[in-house]
């Protein structure tokens, strides 16, 4: 935990993808200095990419906040104390809560890609606050594919893309948004191996398409009308894996029943892939001994997102591509992050239509679907713009920027500035936290102890605390710190329940967790609290910086005793209480990281939880949209005709936590790429402008001449457009800001994903900024 700059390599990890692949680095003055691989962590082994030398920008960008903030009447804001801040938030907060109810708060976030610490104490002020709803960046990409899994398995799966003959990777360029461990690494093995095969789902030609035997260049849009062809291909043909199936799903028969009927010369057609090519590719599936198969954005933002996960699912269960090495798996998390994994222990009927509804399953006033217990991101302005007595009132935001990142900005800005409070947790003064009402600031991701919960591998899942390496920035807290004072300022916890618990912390955890369960039984704000409990009381005992990583004790505790099997793999077995301590000693002595997961491949069945730990492939509501897709087809605007494809990830990409464009070191940031044909046709060349129209706003972008898009196609990338204000003030935007162009109304039926990638636009050749600066 050194704070001051010296020659020895520091262990953490990178905060810009769902990996974070472990780092060394070294660190001087303040900054990070040099980055390299962290060969010692279990997951990723040294393997990092390029984005990973960013993380300076974050740690020092120029508009990291080191005040509360509250907002004055005319927009500005005026800097306050802690002790003033969290007041008026907890009195504004509780009197809406007993004005309207919890349920008209909303929370939105919980962290970004690298801190989830902080979320799991929000759920104690969640708590006090009886909030009901919560949204994050997840229901704009996951919902979908989890309401899919929920109804089919019952359990979260992820491939095993090091050991497959053939990985499938539907809407997906890993070599840039990566997904599974050491990806490019595994990307080439698959490549230069000539008994294993990658084929990739996409319009673009990639640079994992580039790499790929079978490349099915689908026309934007037409996703579900290929992955239908491809399961039609192993019906027709008898290709299907029958005896497993018979063993091991139910359903079959009616989902047979729809793709016997499926004229794959029209499917082929409309989706724009040749049929001789989509039945060589489904022969090389049914052959293939191992299939692992992976979905993205490139679907989870499209039209028919939620089909598209039933299908996806449909081509590698149909060919019994499931709990073997090389196929697709149920991983062991430490913490669930979705309600479909809640309850590990608990076996389910398949879902039915009759089945009850439950509390809060419907957004209050769109009664929009809560999948994962999220509403979706591009209902929440209705939820608010209304009148609706059901309305919600509040927000509360952390470490998340929903202004930027969620479709219709400008309506997204409206939304926050009606609601009666409004109150932001991040580090920078964001796009979000320039609408709020209060905004507090925290502790950067290398100040404090931090995690994430992206811990999806299987067989050996695996799960690193980073420690500190800087001093806090004066006037910032830890989220843990922040929810603490909140859930006391509310009135919920005190020293009451801290105080036996904090002397038993004194003689070591053993005695910790004796007391913690007695004490929970004759106080339930101690078991209802435990995350602040816990800080307040283990936490005080650990080392001052380590003092956030306390509610990973309880996480531990839960975890050994849930998934007993996966954690005795790993060296955590025995009685509960022991193993929880001893993972717990574990992590905090592991700064590259622990494995705290090894399961079997059976192990995959027993994670089943549906009846007879069988999976079901029948779901009726997916099947009635996909009789009925040649009446849905994509549909073409004569004021729109291109279709943008919004938020590529490239190699001048990062996430929004880097604000600071500087990292930007050659070309122009920002560029949309563009076919030749299409450039020609507008009067264009290679770095002319481009004004782009929706109907819901304009931007203008630098274009690049590529065949790898199909014509009518084309793309920007994403973490562009961010409003960075530097240290003198000045404000710098880079790029495009997305969401400025798309709707809200522009969203899945089922689930109320957001169709970022199917963008309708007008295209036209703009004025160069510099021919405009020497006209002017």
């Amino acid at each position: 935990m050194s704070t001051t700059g010296t020659d020895e390599w520091k262990k953490t990890a990178c905060i810009i993808c769902s990996l974070n692949c472990g780092l060394d680095i070294k660190t001087e003055a303040g900054r990070i200095t040099k980055i390299r691989g962290d060969k010692s962590h279990p997951i990723s082994q040294g393997y990092i990419c390029e984005k990973s030398q960013r993380m300076d920008y974050y740690q020092n960008g120029a508009d990291r906040i080191d005040s509360p903030k509250r907002r004055r009447p005319d927009g500005s804001y005026e800097n306050i104390d802690w002790d003033t801040a969290i007041a008026e938030i907890a009195e504004k907060l509780a009197a809406i809560k007993a004005k309207h109810g919890g349920e008209s708060i909303l929370y939105y976030g919980g962290g970004s890609q690298g801190n989830h610490l902080g979320g799991t104490y929000a759920d104690s002020t969640i708590k006090a606050l009886g909030i009901q709803y919560r949204s994050n960046a997840l229901a704009q990409e996951k919902t979908g594919e989890a309401w899919v899994q929920g109804k089919m398995m019952g359990v979260g799966v992820h491939g095993d893309f090091e050991h497959c003959e053939v990985a499938v990777f539907l809407g997906k360029n890993p070599w840039q948004s990566h997904g599974f461990a050491r990806t490019r690494a595994v990307l080439r093995e698959i490549q230069h191996d000539p008994q294993r095969a990658m084929i990739v789902i996409d319009p673009r030609k990639s640079e994992t398409a580039a790499m790929a035997e079978f490349h099915l260049a689908v026309r934007p849009g037409t996703d579900a009308w290929c992955l239908t062809a491809l399961a039609a291909i192993l019906v027709q043909e008898k290709l299907t894996a029958n005896a497993w199936l018979e063993e091991h799903t139910t359903g079959y028969q009616r989902v047979a029943e729809v793709l016997q009927k499926i004229p794959v010369a029209q499917y082929a057609e409309t989706c724009g892939v040749e049929e001789s090519l989509l039945r060589r590719a489904a022969a090389r599936i049914a052959s293939a001994k191992s299939v692992s198969m992976i979905e993205d954005l490139g679907v989870q933002m499209n039209l028919h997102s939620t089909l598209n996960s039933y299908l996806n699912r449909l081509v590698w269960l149909l060919t019994g591509n499931y709990a073997r090495a090389g196929t697709n798996n149920a991983f062991v998390p430490l913490l669930n992050l979705s309600s479909v994994n809640r309850d590990s222990t608990k076996v389910r009927k398949a879902p039915t239509a009759s089945a009850a509804p439950k509390p809060w399953a419907k957004s209050p006033v769109t009664a929009s679907k809560v999948v994962m217990g999220l509403i979706p991101c591009n209902v929440i302005p209705e939820e608010i713009l209304t009148t609706h007595p059901k309305r919600f009132r509040a927000m509360f935001i952390e470490s998340s920027n929903p202004v930027h990142s969620l479709a219709d900005s400008k309506r997204m800005r409206e939304a926050l500035r009606k609601l009666e409070c409004s109150v932001v947790i991040d580090v920078a003064m964001t796009e979000t936290a320039m609408q709020a009402d209060y905004v507090l600031p925290a502790t950067s991701q290398f100040e404090k102890a931090e995690a994430t919960f992206f811990n999806l591998e299987f067989p050996r899942n695996g799960f690193q605390l980073r420690q500190p390496h800087f001093p806090p920035r004066a006037g910032t807290l830890t989220e843990a710190e922040i929810h603490a004072r909140l859930v006391e300022a509310l009135g919920e916890t005190s020293e009451r329940q801290y105080r036996v618990l904090r002397l038993a912390a004194r003689l070591g955890t053993t005695a910790y967790g004796l007391a913690f369960a007695w004490k929970s039984k004759r106080d339930k704000k101690v078991a209802r609290y435990a995350p602040v409990v816990i800080y307040r009381s283990l936490g005080a005992t650990m080392p001052a910086r380590l003092a956030p990583a306390a509610s990973l004790w309880g996480i531990c505790q839960v975890y050994v005793r849930n998934q007993a099997a996966a954690a005795q793999g790993a060296g955590f077995g025995g009685n509960p209480l022991m193993a929880g301590n001893k993972l717990f000693d574990a992590i905090l002595g592991s700064p590259s990281g622990v494995i705290f997961a090894l399961s079997k491949y059976s192990d995959s069945w027993k994670a089943i939880r549906l009846l007879d730990n069988k999976i079901n492939l029948c779901i009726e509501e997916m099947l009635a949209e996909l009789e009925s897709l040649d009446s849905n087809l994509p549909h073409k605007d004569p004021l729109y005709p291109f279709i943008l494809s919004s938020g590529e990830r490239r190699n001048d990409t990062s996430n929004t936590s880097i604000r600071n464009p500087d990292w930007h070191k050659k070309g122009d940031f920002g560029i949309l790429r563009i076919h030749p044909q299409d450039a020609s046709a507008l009067g264009c060349a290679e770095g002319d402008w481009i004004t782009l129209t929706t109907p819901r706003g304009s931007a203008q972008a630098p274009i690049e001449l590529t065949d790898e898009l199909q014509s009518g196609h084309v793309s920007l990338p994403n973490g562009h457009g961010i409003d960075y204000r530097r240290a003198d003030g000045t404000l710098d935007r880079r790029g495009v800001s997305l969401n400025e162009l798309t709707n809200t109304a522009d969203r899945d039926p089922f689930v109320g994903t957001p169709w970022h990638k199917y963008v309708p636009v007008r295209l036209e050749k703009a004025i160069n900024p510099t021919q405009e600066r020497s006209v002017a």
